[in-house]
Parts: structure tokens; sequence; C-alpha cells
């Protein structure tokens, strides 16, 4: 009888074993299969179960959470959602996260192991930390004037800080408010809809995703290469330049908005915009140096980020010398975002220097303690120390006396470019209005704000579009904002 006892107490003893392993094998080695399943709720209820952390701009929160009671317990608010739509994106509990709300989501969403002083134990209690918080560069008056400027107009608007990179305005327009794709029922679903059905493209990020032709506004790009080079020595030189210039190889003429470009010096070519100097300028540069200069500046970047991705903007290396006259005054294939030719206006602004564009400046626990800085960006020389200071020069003149007086602010140093982009089958589209420019306040040591603005106004008559008419008043108003806070 013992003995059958003992056989019994073994076998029962087995069946214990293999359930604790049994047990082991699911909730260790497996968990990650069963939390990642699309049929396990209980992480997404446990995902929404506690407030988001916030995104905020200078102190205040742009974000919020909404309690509905429902068992996805907490929806994602933006009380100025649409100013704010390019920074913020958007955090649905039906399509997932964008820009900061995806690139920040671990911290926002309080599953970050930084959040908590002993992640290890939280892992074998499967605790959640509450949502950390995210501090943007965003200067929130710098933001209100560029959207304001658009005025719903098709475009955007990037304005960094020189010397740091900060960026202090991401604007896109038109844009849309993230808070109607927050939630989980129907009406979220006919929001996705009609968003995506629009044929203006509100949820398109065009200040970092979208890449425009940039037209004369890559003129400095262009002058800092041949400056570099040293084919360029003296501004003031006459350029030997014909007006029209026949592309080389070609029987194509190339003509000038402007008057009196014929031979005209550098420095008036560059004040007036004149595309047969710098169109021939490009090919006397050639395509190595004018290709070199461009990947300083950032253009062929495929790695930037702010830190969610960022269009590459483009500068084609693979060119003949017609097609190198076209992409040395921003046509052809040259392609940028409003953030890159904000750089290349920073970089002018910083003696030549490019310091990396961000957006996070910290990001702290719900409690306000610092979980991370920006820290130390690296420094990327775009051209001669000389040649930026003969670059801003120029540009200043350019506010002053030529195309962009449009941007001049009283008390302030001014520089800027305007640019007109052709695009479209044969040019037929409506021009881009482009305007980059860089300010100084009088009580400033250098410049604070180099912007980037681009409108496409299809609706706008060609012959009115212009960067110094459509483009640079949004630009003055963007960094008076910053000049004045």
């Amino acid at each position: 009888m013992t003995r059958y006892i003992r056989h019994a107490a073994c076998f029962c003893a087995l069946l214990l074993v293999a359930l604790l392993v049994n047990a082991t094998r699911i909730q260790v080695f497996q968990a990650r299969s069963y939390d990642d399943n699309p049929a396990n709720r209980r992480t997404a209820i446990a995902r929404y179960g506690q407030p988001r952390g916030d995104i905020l701009v200078g102190d205040a929160p742009v974000t919020g959470s909404k309690d509905t009671d429902g068992r996805l317990r907490y929806e994602r608010t933006y009380p100025k959602g649409p100013l704010y739509a390019p920074v913020t994106g958007f955090a649905s509990q039906i399509y997932g996260t964008t820009f900061l709300e995806h690139a920040e989501d671990d911290l926002l969403s309080g599953t970050d192991p930084m959040l908590s002083a002993f992640p290890l134990w939280n892992d074998l209690t499967r605790r959640q930390n509450p949502g950390g918080n995210v501090v943007t560069t965003i200067d929130p008056a710098a933001q209100r004037a560029a959207y304001a400027g658009l005025a719903g107009r098709k475009g955007a608007v990037a304005a960094v800080e020189p010397s740091t990179g900060r960026i202090l305005a991401l604007v896109s327009s038109p844009s849309y408010d993230p808070q109607v794709l927050s939630g989980n029922d129907a009406a979220v679903e006919r929001s996705w809809a009609r968003l995506n059905a629009d044929p203006d493209k509100p949820m398109l990020n065009r200040a970092v995703r979208q890449t425009y032709p940039p037209g004369s506004t890559f003129k400095v790009v262009t002058l800092a290469a041949a400056l570099d080079a040293g084919v360029v020595t003296d501004v003031d030189e006459a350029t030997d330049s014909p007006d029209p210039y026949t592309l080389p190889g070609t029987t194509t003429s190339l003509t000038n908005e402007a008057t009196g470009c014929e031979d005209a010096p550098i420095r008036a070519a560059f004040m007036w915009s004149c595309n047969t100097v710098f169109a021939r300028l490009g090919v006397r540069v050639g395509v190595s140096d004018m290709a070199t200069t461009a990947a300083r500046f950032g253009f062929n970047d495929t790695g930037l980020g702010i830190p969610y991705s960022v269009a590459e903007s483009t500068f084609d290396v693979s060119v003949d010398k017609a097609q190198l006259a076209l992409s040395s005054i921003g046509q052809y294939n040259t392609r940028a975002t409003p953030l890159q030719m904000a750089m290349v206006s920073a970089a002018v602004a910083n003696g030549g220097q490019i310091r990396p564009p961000y957006l996070v400046e910290r990001t702290t626990r719900s409690g306000g303690a610092t979980v991370s800085t920006a820290g130390s960006r690296p420094v990327r020389q775009a051209m001669h120390p000389a040649t930026a200071v003969r670059l801003k020069e120029l540009m200043e003149e350019v506010v002053t006396e030529g195309t962009g007086t449009n941007a001049a602010i009283p008390g302030a140093i001014v520089g800027g470019k305007t640019g007109t982009a052709q695009h479209g089958v044969d040019n037929s589209g409506t021009p881009y209005a482009w305007f980059i420019s860089w300010a100084q306040g009088e009580r400033d040591l250098e410049p604070k704000v180099a912007v980037a603005v681009v409108v496409e106004d299809a609706e706008a008559d060609r012959g009115e579009i212009s960067g110094g008419g459509d483009a640079a008043p949004i630009a003055r108003a963007v960094m008076e904002a910053v000049l004045t806070d």
C-alpha cells in the first residue's frame, strides 16, 4: 500500500513540476510573444489605463488626457491641435502615433525603463510608471506668428536658433486637429478617411517631410561653393554673363525676371536674383565642388532626425553641365525641405557652422525630475568663415536694397534671400514663393533666429507670386516674435 502511495506522490510531484515548467515557459520565455499578440487586449488596456505624459511648449502643455470611463480609459487631447500638429503628431488608439508622440512614445506612455529607479523590479511586478513629459524647443510666439502668417495657405515655416540648432518654430499649413483621431469609435474612422482623402493633405508635415525646388534661395549654396573654391574672388567684378544664357550643350535659353543681369557683378546678381549669372557660376564651379558644398549644408543626408525623421534634401551629383546650371539655381532635381533651407540660412548667420537641428530640450518624469537633456550638438563647417561673412553682408543688402525689403525690421539687422521656384511639366505649375532669412536684435551679440518660409498658393495669380511679396512678410513676423520674446 505504501508503495502505491509513494508512486502516486511521485506522479503528482511530476505533474506539479510540469505545471511549473509550463508556467515558466509561458510567463518568462513566451511572455513577449503573448504581449505582442493582437488578440491580447491587456497591453492596450494597460497602455490607456493611465494619463499619457505631456508635450510642453515653453512651460505649458500642448497635450492632455481625457478620462472616458471606457475599457481604453484615457484618450489624448490637444487644446491647440492644429497649431502644434507638426510638432506633436497624433496618438490614436486605432492608428498609432506619429512625430513626437511616436519618437517619445515609451517615455510618454510610461514604459521607458529610465522612468523607474528599479526597472527590473517593475518588469517582474508588471508595474507601470506614470508617463513622463517632453519639453520642446519651440518658441510659442514664433509658432503663433508662423501659423497666423500662412493663414491656411499651403506652405510651411521652419525657424531655428543658429548658434544651437534649437528649432523655434515648425508649422505646416493647412493643418488639422489630432484630437479627432484620438479615440476608437466610428467617428475616428470617419475622420481618418476624410483627412486621407483631402487633396490638400493636412496631415503632411510640409516643414520636414515635403521637399520643394528651393529656387533662388539655393543661390546661397552656389555662391558659398564659388567663394570657397576661389571661382569668385571679387563680388563687385563684372561676371561676363550673357542675358539670356544658353545652357551648355543645348539650344535652351535661360532668362531672368530681373533686368540688368547681363555681365552683372555677383553683388548685384545676388541682390536682384539673376538666374543667368548663377547658372553660369554653378557650371564654372563644377559638379564636384557644388556637390561637396551642398553636402556640407546637409543635402543628401539620409539620417537627419529631430528626433523623428526628416525627408532627405537632394542635390543631384549625376548631371551634365546644362542640368548643373539649373541645379545651381535651385531647379532641375534640387529639392529641399523648409527645415533644410533654415539650416542654410543659419549657417550663414553662425559664421559658416551648422548645428544639427533638434526639437526636444529635455525629458522629465511626471514629478519634474530630469530624465535626459539635449546635450551639446556636434558642429559641421559648411563653408569658410570668410565666406560666411561675405554672404552675410550680401544677404543684408537683399533686405536693405534688393528683393527682400518686406523682411526689414526696424532696429534689427536682417539678412535674407528670396526665391520663386518653378515646378510642374514645362514649369506650368504656379511657382512656389520662398524666403530664407536670419535676424539679430540691436542688443544681441549674434543672430538669434534663422527662418525659411515656402508658400505654395495654387489660387494666386502666377505673375503675382514672389518670395519677397508672399513669404518675406511671414518670415519677418516670425523673426520679430523671437527678437521681442
